[in-house]
């Protein structure tokens, strides 16, 4: 009888400590919803590490598309500071899908789609919250890309189960050991409890990864399930394809019931209860091989609700960017003229990353060349057109007032350094870059080249610079490209005139101090600032008006002497 009253103490003390901990929960569920449905429209404050950057990319890499920008354009235009700019997704699901959107160009009617989607949870905030709630329940994986343990179910193994029967035997027999003689049956089952806790985490180390992979399917799953249930309009097909996946890994659910059901954000009581007993009773353990087969069945249903969940959450994210942008955005319009021709149109436009941006207007139906003093604004003009550029392929949004231009592949070559494990110089690096761009401006059969270049060839000597540089200038423009340059060698202006339009930035140099108004001017610049700027930071005199009078003797007479 005592066995008995101590027993049903023990339970009583779960039940309490279960039901307060779901109460907690509920509770700090709801708080953390109205924060988020509060801060949307806002600039995200989330941080990364580099860990969880490669983690995102996941998706983009299993999805892989011929028109996809490549890493050395992404890393030009610091589009990882981009993505940054933009997640506000809730789930890995959306951070996945986002990053992959952005690295990837849609057609027209994808555009299209996206397009309705946006506005429609733009529009519709109670839809939207009723998604946003689905999202942060979902949640995220932690360390893990469900991407990374899903291509690799077959690497443990065929797993048996027996032993952990056997134990979990002798923890029943350990209870009915207590109604005989309490204490020695406490020490039974004290004892079974410790080994079968040690073994566990031994076992679970192995297939830890997957059961973070299998929770996250069930979360997706219970989330589709809420979609599936919910009456949205304007999202028929998506949520269409949401219950057909739902309904095909149904048996993964159940038999991933005990792997990973009491993992899931705001559980009920039964699955705070199972989260007590996975560990001791090897639930997780006995069941994870019935659940691996079932999800390998069904691998291309998991994908699909992963695509769509991501599709969602990426258009209201999209929407809480726009609405962010304290100088506006645009729905840009994409088309090719009847003539074939390479063309952008922009008006407003602004880098997405600055606060208080001067925008600038451009348009364009030949390539740029950029002139202009240091630090007077000619790289950051050139990352604001190509990331708006972009942006209006991927996510059909623009920092701008007005965007009009074809349908582009865009390519960069501006950031680049010494590649020391390749054995490569800058200047290898930098042509290299230069001819990717070159060869894909040479291809027929897909869309047009838009490509942005930062000081060309700036790791040769001057004469051979200005020579190459014209040539390769030359031939893009006579191809399937349209592109925008920087320069600081003004002799370019008049050797590719024919070529290109003449742009430039300046500065304004008023009481010993340097303002810059970044806006962007027509014809080739006509001032310099280089040793103004030396004169500045207080160098010694005799360098500054040696330097001047140098120059100055160089621009007259056209030699050093």
């Amino acid at each position: 009888m005592d066995a008995f009253i101590f027993i049903c103490l023990i339970l009583l003390a779960i039940v309490l400590l279960m039901t307060k901990e779901y109460v907690d929960s509920r509770r700090f569920l709801e708080r953390k919803l109205q924060q988020i449905y509060k801060d949307y429209g806002t600039p995200p404050e989330r941080t990364y590490g580099a860990e969880e950057l490669a983690h995102i990319s996941m998706y983009y890499q299993k999805h892989p598309k011929e028109e996809q920008i490549d890493d050395i354009t992404w890393n030009d235009l610091y589009m990882d500071a981009v993505y940054q700019r933009m997640n506000t997704c809730l789930s890995a699901a959306g951070d996945e899908y986002l990053y992959y959107r952005l690295r990837t160009p849609a057609d027209a009617d994808e555009l299209e789609k996206m397009e309705q989607r946006i506005m429609y949870f733009m529009e519709r905030e109670e839809e939207r919250h009723r998604l946003q709630r689905v999202f942060y329940q979902l949640g995220r994986t932690g360390r893990h890309s469900i991407y990374e343990y899903l291509d690799h179910l077959d690497l443990l193994g065929e797993r048996k189960s027996g032993r952990y029967f056997f134990w979990d035997f002798l923890v029943l027999v350990s209870i009915g050991g207590m109604f005989f003689s309490l204490p020695a049956g406490l020490v039974c089952l004290f004892g079974v409890l410790c080994h079968n806790l040690i073994d566990y985490f031994k076992e679970y180390r192995q297939i830890e990864p997957y059961i973070t992979s299998f929770a996250y399917v069930r979360r997706l799953l219970k989330g589709g399930e809420e979609l599936g249930k919910a009456q949205i309009g304007g999202i028929e097909e998506e949520l269409t394809a949401v219950r057909e996946a739902c309904k095909r890994l149904r048996g993964f659910m159940k038999s991933s019931y005990l792997v990973s059901g009491a993992r899931q954000a705001g559980g009920n009581p039964l699955e705070v209860l199972l989260d007590y007993l996975r560990m001791l009773l090897y639930m997780d353990l006995i069941r994870f091989n019935k659940a691996l087969h079932d999800l390998q069945k069904h691998m291309g249903e998991a994908d699909r609700l992963i695509t769509v969940t991501g599709e969602l959450e990426c258009a209201v994210a999209v929407g809480s960017f726009r609405k962010s942008l304290e100088q506006g955005f645009c729905v840009p319009k994409l088309r090719m003229e009847a003539d074939n021709s390479r063309f952008l149109r922009a008006q407003g436009l602004y880098h997405p990353l600055l606060r208080e941006a001067v925008q600038n207007n451009l348009c364009v139906k030949k390539g740029v060349l950029l002139t202009g003093s240091n630090a007077s604004g000619k790289s950051t003009f050139l990352r604001a057109v190509a990331v708006n550029a972009q942006l209006a392929q991927t996510v059909h949004t623009c920092a701008a007032t007005a965007y009009e231009a074809p349908f582009y592949r865009i390519y960069s070559s501006m950031s680049l350094r010494d590649d020391l494990a390749g054995g490569d110089s800058y200047y290898m690096v930098e042509i290299k870059s230069i001819k990717r761009i070159l060869d894909q401006a040479e291809r027929e059969e897909v869309r047009p080249v838009l490509c942005f270049v930062d000081e060309v060839l700036r790791g040769t000597n001057t004469v051979e610079r200005i020579a190459a540089s014209t040539q390769i200038m030359k031939k893009l423009a006579s191809g399937r490209a349209l592109c925008f340059a920087a320069t600081h060698d003004v002799e370019l202006t008049k050797l590719l005139a024919q070529e290109y339009d003449n742009y430039h930035f300046e500065e304004r140099i008023e009481e010993n101090d340097i303002y810059f108004p970044y806006k962007l001017m027509e014809g080739p610049a006509s001032t310099r600032n280089a040793i103004a700027l030396l004169r500045m930071l207080k160098y010694d005199e005799r360098i500054t008006a040696g330097a001047e009078a140098m120059a100055e003797r160089f621009l007259r007479d056209g030699n050093w002497k």
